[in-house]
């Protein structure tokens, strides 16, 4: 049996990397209100965005990049993800991302981090790294005191208990508790998947591979996705080879997710990869770049790879970010430095700070209802992205839906914004009809609309993963994504890692139960 071309099902039903380029949220947000600049806290205006579904901390790592081309705000970033291993990638890559530099140089960072992210098998170092950090994080998670004074960017206070628990879970199993490939063997895995998607084509996977690449990703802009790192990573699950081949071969548990399937009639929980094998990790730091010249073509042909130019993006990513955890490791505001002369404290060319506030799981329906975030965020973003096997008619009408979703909910495409087939853009105006109270806009001056989720669109999202809405004068919204068919993204099939078994002996493609 073959997968029905348009199904939607090489996306999984977990998502473990972004499917759309990473954004620099500033440049996407409200203007600073200078009126509200007085009243913010060290006198620092502060920008709040809830961002749904955003998976891998993309546009958190762009945004603070590039704080410094802006004026100094404080961040506060309100992360909802529908799973807590992907709660736990969030904290293993910020982690990574934040290290001390003389623990840990900046090349081997970036590399580290694009073999944790986008890789399905990882050199022994870096697998050693992943261990030890899974081993300090699952030690920090029951101690809140702890945790604020090592990772102060990072809060869990509105996590359930019980999610605590999984997440500390999730770590242990990281950091080895079960030993042994075959606690997580990802080579047969991953086949296992392919050969279930690929059905009667996976003999012809090669040319399978060849078509969604030049036909789909490369029509839809990503043209300098290479066919051999795109090949190599449809046949085994590592997207990024910056070693010999031979040097890659300790299963990547990161990528490792519990669900419910049914199994000689009955319901078993297995642990398996449920990601993506159709679009893979290059879309996010790969086909786009601030220095053009790593997009230069030559005789109608890129001369950099999306790997490359994802390692270059990712160095210089790291390289700026290196100035945000060193403050916080030693003397505790980032906002000041020691004077020359007389020892007074002045302000850093640095922003002042950021945290990531990680929200309960699918706690999207009742956010409107609580009346701490009435009024609390500048910008929304919730997430889709770049399928493969879609057909155009399904983007379309998928487009279309998410317009009339907007809409809906009382706002309106975002005037003057720049043509798009990756986001789409709303503002919510003055006079804009409210949809529920929490987004009602107050009479006035125009200032920042509150954006909460619109509940037409929150209620999507278990099926279409929409983008980015927004409230003031600017959101997106990806508007590449799922079927007009709903992909099941787990709810009740999936299962933590606390109540997970290892993969029934048979293959990972039995049949998810469904309700």
């Amino acid at each position: 049996m073959t997968t029905p071309a348009g199904s939607g099902a090489g996306f999984g039903s977990v998502s473990w990397w972004g499917l759309s380029p990473a954004l620099d949220l500033q440049a996407e947000s409200p203007p600073v209100d200078p009126d509200l600049q007085a009243d913010t806290e060290h006198g620092t205006p502060q920008l709040d965005v809830l961002l749904l579904g955003s998976v891998d901390g993309r546009h958190l790592l762009r945004t603070l990049a590039r704080a410094k081309l802006w004026s100094p705000r404080r961040f506060r970033f309100y992360v909802l993800e529908n799973n807590m291993e992907a709660v736990a990638r969030h904290m293993l890559i910020f982690s990574l991302a934040l290290e001390d530099p003389e623990k840990m140089g900046l090349q081997e960072r970036s590399e580290a981090f694009l073999e944790v992210w986008g890789n399905t098998l990882l050199r022994p170092p870096v697998a050693a790294f992943v261990r030890a950090q899974a081993d300090r994080l699952a030690h920090l998670v029951p101690e809140p005191d702890s945790l604020a004074e090592q990772l102060p960017w990072i809060s869990l206070g509105a996590l359930k208990f019980r999610e605590r628990d999984v997440l500390e879970a999730v770590f242990r199993f990281w950091a080895g508790e079960e030993k042994g490939p075959e606690a997580f063997p990802m080579s047969r895995l991953w086949d296992s998947r392919l050969r279930h998607y690929l059905g009667s084509r996976y003999d012809a996977r090669r040319g399978v591979s060849d078509w969604d690449l030049n036909m789909k990703l490369h029509d839809r802009g990503a043209r300098v996705i290479h066919i051999r790192e795109f090949r190599r990573w449809r046949d085994t699950g590592v997207a990024f080879e910056l070693r010999d081949s031979s040097a890659y071969h300790v299963p990547n548990r990161t990528l490792a997710s519990g669900r419910l399937l049914s199994h000689c009639g009955e319901r078993v929980a297995a642990r398996g990869y449920w990601g993506d094998i159709a679009t893979g990790p290059f879309v996010a730091f790969g086909i786009e770049a601030d220095d053009e010249n790593l997009l230069r073509t030559s005789n109608g042909q890129p001369i950099k790879t999306a790997g490359e130019i994802t390692l270059h993006n990712v160095t210089e990513l790291f390289r700026v970010l290196t100035a945000w955890g060193r403050p916080r490791a030693s003397q505790g505001n980032p906002m000041e430095v020691a004077g020359e002369e007389d020892g007074t404290r002045e302000p850093a060319p640095a922003p002042a700070s950021f945290t990531i506030y990680f929200l309960p799981l699918h706690s999207s329906q009742t956010l409107h209802h609580k009346t701490c975030y009435k009024g609390q965020f500048q910008l929304l973003y919730v997430a889709c992205g770049y399928l493969v096997d879609l057909r155009q008619e399904q983007l379309q009408a998928f487009t279309a839906r998410v317009v009339e979703l907007a809409q809906a909910a009382g706002f309106a495409p975002q005037p003057g914004a720049r043509p798009s087939e990756t986001f789409a853009r709303f503002y919510k105006s003055r006079d804009s009809a409210p949809v529920c109270t929490d987004s009602v806009a107050e009479p006035g001056p125009p200032t920042p609309e509150v954006l909460v989720p619109p509940p037409g669109i929150v209620d999507l999202l278990p099926e279409v993963l929409v983008s980015p809405l927004s409230e003031d004068l600017t959101q997106p919204l990806q508007d590449r994504t799922p079927p007009p068919v709903p992909i099941q993204l787990p709810s009740e099939s999936q299962v933590p890692f606390s109540e997970a078994l290892a993969p029934p002996t048979g293959s990972q493609t039995s049949k998810p139960e469904s309700d």
